[in-house]
């Protein structure tokens, strides 16, 4: 589909020479129809070319349309690109900025490289943790799947759905600045040397996009969910999501998940939970999407796998031994058990991150005993009594 253009407030008939030099056909439109583009319901430009040269000022209906729009991609013309212009233009939103003299070489390069990123091809995975409830380990699971990706030297993003109150940061011994609240009030302006302003990095090397230490003051926004992910799945090679079954919102943007894995134990509640979760998650995203799996299991517990097939209508894809002391000792170092890999819990985990991305590399050599506890006075602080 060709990609549609329009020049706003601009009298230069070179500016639109040069832009149908591009490969480009655009339409003409005038500073004031640049209100009439900041509605929710308008149709959009792919590509907005915002001319500023005759007042040197973006005006204030462009960064409402970016946060309105954030798909649409901005190229501001200037007589020149003074610093305060800059700013004003990278908190605008802007994607491209070209200064006079302009050139066809020049506005060429700045359409090309949106038209490649507008285009570039989807490579990374997604897998979503979803728990049938809280309390069943689906957070322990997810970072610990996260870091095993992360050992095969694959670039890995964990993001932390939970709006606010997630553990995954306690769990990953990591202390982030910025939050998911964060980036999704600034989906017009990701681009990956923001992004990585708003993730911390892990010991293992997993990029860590974490929950708020408060409520957002507003509702979640399943377009901008998309987004983020969309632009997840472009930049890195795996991201793993760990997802709050009761905000829908999240559990209406896992288009892009390969796939969504509901955990549960052996708890009846917890089953009556995964049922519920799968089948609406199935019903949603189809069944070969949704799996489940099965923390801390117990041969001898009085709900077995076949009562969980049952019960969620196919067998369980993976079952994890029960090793609470380690899931602990992991969860108070802010360390991963998965580093540790002489364990049978680790060793399960490092066996079933194969079978969603086929090879997650070696096994990593057992650390020393005492690296578990090196951190645990720091963070005492920060532990709740319940993850999930």
């Amino acid at each position: 589909m060709p990609v549609q253009a329009t020049i706003i407030g601009s009298q230069d008939r070179k500016l639109d020479e040069l832009v149908r030099a591009s490969g480009l056909r655009p339409t003409v439109a005038s500073a004031v129809d640049l209100l009439t583009l900041t509605h929710p319901n308008s149709v959009q430009p792919d590509v907005l070319i915002m001319d500023v040269r005759p007042h040197g000022q973006i005006p204030t209906a462009l960064s409402v349309l970016k946060r309105q729009h954030p798909t649409t991609s901005v190229i501001l013309v200037a007589s020149e690109l003074a610093p305060a212009l800059m700013l004003d233009a990278m908190r605008a939103g802007v994607n491209e900025c070209v200064a006079e003299p302009l050139t066809a070489e020049q506005i060429g390069a700045a359409i090309g490289r949106i038209v490649a990123q507008r285009t570039a091809p989807v490579g990374g995975q997604v897998f979503a943790f979803v728990g049938a409830k809280g309390g069943v380990g689906t957070t322990t699971l997810a970072v610990n799947v996260a870091t095993a990706l992360a050992l095969s030297d694959e670039s890995t993003l964990f993001i932390d759905m939970h709006a606010a109150y997630g553990d995954a940061a306690v769990l990953l011994g990591t202390e982030p600045r910025f939050s998911l609240v964060d980036a999704l009030e600034n989906t017009h302006r990701l681009d990956l040397a923001f992004f990585n302003g708003l993730t911390v990095q892990s010991e293992a090397g997993v990029a860590l996009l974490a929950s708020s230490d408060h409520a957002p003051t507003s509702p979640i926004d399943v377009h901008r969910i998309r987004l983020l992910l969309d632009f997840a799945v472009r930049n890195y090679r795996y991201t793993v999501l760990d997802l709050p079954r009761s905000n829908p919102a999240m559990m209406d943007a896992l288009e892009a998940a390969a796939d969504i894995i509901v955990v549960t134990n052996q708890e009846l509640a917890s089953v009556r939970g995964a049922s519920r979760v799968t089948g609406a998650l199935s019903r949603r995203y189809g069944r070969e999407k949704v799996s489940v799996v099965v923390s801390r299991f117990d041969k001898s517990a009085d709900i077995g796998s076949s009562d969980i097939e049952q019960a969620v209508h196919a067998p369980p894809r993976f079952t994890f031994p029960s090793d609470y002391r380690l899931a602990l000792q992991a969860l108070n170092a802010g360390r991963p058990f998965v580093l540790d890999s002489s364990s049978k819990l680790a060793s399960a985990v490092l066996t079933f991150t194969r079978t969603l991305n086929g090879d997650a590399g070696p096994e990593p050599a057992p650390s020393a005993p005492g690296a578990l506890r090196t951190r645990l006075g720091a963070r005492l602080g920060a532990l709740r009594w319940m993850t999930s």
